[in-house]
């Protein structure tokens, strides 16, 4: 597929929005000693601005089914630039939650919108390939989030390397302004009350609210196992830095090279049994992080940062094929589902960390692996 202007605009909108979301993710540690919080305690920050994007993503898909794609997405990447740098400047855990929470907010504008934009403005043959162009955005900017503010953190401190997200969002924002077309095939709906009914009728669909709940599981494994990776190699005996934990997510790479390759092989193995594969693969990657071995954790944590990119590439893309109107509210939906299972994996791993630690955080993943599966066979009953 040819990458042209706007290829690079959306997959910069998905680096942008995930710099943004997982930036205290390999701080964690850190900020857990500055401010005297326990691991369930600092992860907050994290649940925060998931259910922020879990409260308003439907209803942000409904407001750009009527205002347009183009205008949504760009206002919410310049506005977005603010709660970062309100973040570098919070004085205790209470303000910092606030100023994530203030980030949740802007996100679903930015990456649920592009997903509905991708759908309509490409053939439906090539969605899934665009939309594994964003997802390599997205990946990266997850990567670059936690990585960058990991080293910083340990050169400058964590206020200056927040402060350098934000002057990175703010250029990524310019980017997408000038390179992303407007949008051509839209078709705006007749007003904020159509666009609710539509959503509502999205809700009656079977294979929406199957996708939406294997999306609740993918968050929620990626949330659960990278927040609480770091908690793990931050302890005895492996005791990491900030800048090692940030250099753990350059797992997220692998993400790059399969996300653009996962129409392939949904057209060769069908949905169904791509995304049961892909789950089995998950599992024994999540089994090999209990292996007291730096090399076996992070090749555990390859293994699941390149399953959950496929399955999130694999759902996502087939919302925007099933959703026949509404796409921005369908997205919409599928975003909340997303980052309410995104909220839990922060938060009730946390509760399993402090009753048994990491293995049993590792198995409350592949329970959610059981489910997820469990869902994909009923769900996806027939080979596509």
């Amino acid at each position: 597929m040819r990458v042209g202007a706007r290829e690079i605009a959306v997959a910069a909108a998905g680096f942008c929005a995930f710099l943004n979301l997982y930036s205290p993710q390999a701080l964690l540690p850190a900020l857990s000693r500055e401010f005297g919080a326990g691991p369930a305690e600092i992860s907050a920050i994290m649940t925060a601005s998931t259910l922020a994007i879990a409260l308003t993503a439907p209803f942000t898909g409904a407001l750009a089914d009527v205002l347009g794609r183009k205008r949504v997405i760009t206002t919410a990447m310049v506005a977005v630039v603010v709660p970062m740098a309100g973040a570098a400047l919070a004085a205790d855990v209470p303000a910092l939650i606030v100023w994530r929470f203030l980030q949740g907010l802007l996100l679903p504008p930015i990456f649920a919108v592009v997903v509905a934009y991708i759908g309509d403005e490409w053939p439906s043959a090539q969605v899934a390939n665009a939309a594994g162009i964003y997802f390599v955005g997205s990946s990266l900017g997850g990567l670059s989030g936690r990585f960058i503010p990991g080293v910083l953190g340990d050169l400058v401190g964590w206020r200056p390397a927040f402060l350098a997200l934000a002057g990175l969002s703010l250029a990524g924002a310019i980017m997408v302004i000038v390179l992303l077309p407007p949008e051509t095939k839209f078709v705006r709906s007749q007003g904020l009350t159509a666009s609710s009914l539509q959503m509502l009728r999205h809700l009656g669909n079977r294979q929406l609210l199957s996708t939406y709940g294997i999306g609740f599981g993918v968050l929620f494994n990626y949330i659960a196992v990278f927040t609480y990776v770091s908690f793990h190699l931050a302890a005895p005996p492996f005791s990491f830095s900030s800048t090692l934990l940030g250099a753990i997510f350059t797992t997220y790479l692998i993400g790059t090279l399969l996300a653009p390759v996962t129409g392939r092989m949904i057209a060769r193995l069908g949905r169904r049994t791509c995304l049961l594969l892909v789950i089995a693969a998950w599992a024994c990657g999540c089994l090999l992080m209990l292996v007291p071995s730096v090399v076996a954790i992070i090749a555990g944590l390859t293994v699941c940062a390149g399953c959950g990119m496929v399955c999130q590439t694999v759902a996502t893309s087939y919302v925007t094929t099933i959703a026949r109107e509404g796409r921005s509210s369908a997205v919409g939906l599928y975003v909340t589902a997303f980052y309410v299972g995104g909220s839990m994996g922060a938060f009730l791993p946390g509760l399993a960390w402090n009753s048994a630690g990491w293995p049993a955080c590792i198995a409350m993943v592949i329970a959610m692996l059981a489910a997820m599966a469990l869902i994909a066979a009923l769900a996806y009953g027939r080979p596509e």
